[in-house]
């Protein structure tokens, strides 16, 4: 049996201000957009090239026997590009405060790509706060 990952509920105060965010400025491409039930709206936004969406909801009750997650509580949240540096100039062009081009070292992280595959970074946040990284991989994700 297959277990796909499909949806990740990003946590937001404010629908209107992060389907903004996510489809202008970093250009998620807006799937969904509709009142489920009275006073419970559905946002789902997938990056491009992505098998998996987010969700942005309000209204939405909480899942039986889970604690909800506060508005930019969500961390972790990974997107993969064949150019950062392409896809840095992307963001930053569309408005998006995001990191320089990083990579990890016993220090700490430094700026630049670090050596080989998978290792160059950035970081942004959403306008409330979930945090997320962007990597660079050596190929689209069809040929790996």
């Amino acid at each position: 049996m297959e277990w796909t990952l499909e949806v990740v509920v990003v946590p937001v105060s404010d629908v209107d201000r992060a389907k903004a965010f996510y489809a202008d400025q970093v250009g998620f491409k807006v799937d969904v957009d509709s009142q489920v039930a009275p006073g419970v709206r559905i946002v789902q936004l997938t990056p491009p090239g992505s098998r998996c969406s987010i969700t942005l909801a309000e209204g939405l009750p909480g899942s039986p026997g889970q604690s909800g997650m506060a508005p930019g509580s969500l961390r972790g949240l990974q997107l993969c590009v064949t150019d950062i540096a392409a896809a840095r100039a992307e963001l930053v062009a569309r408005g998006v405060e995001v990191s320089a081009v990083q990579h990890p070292g016993p220090a700490g992280w430094k700026d630049g790509p670090g050596e080989g595959a998978w290792n160059a970074f950035m970081f942004f946040q959403d306008p409330d706060g979930n945090g997320w990284t962007v990597q660079e991989a050596p190929a689209p994700l069809s040929q790996r």
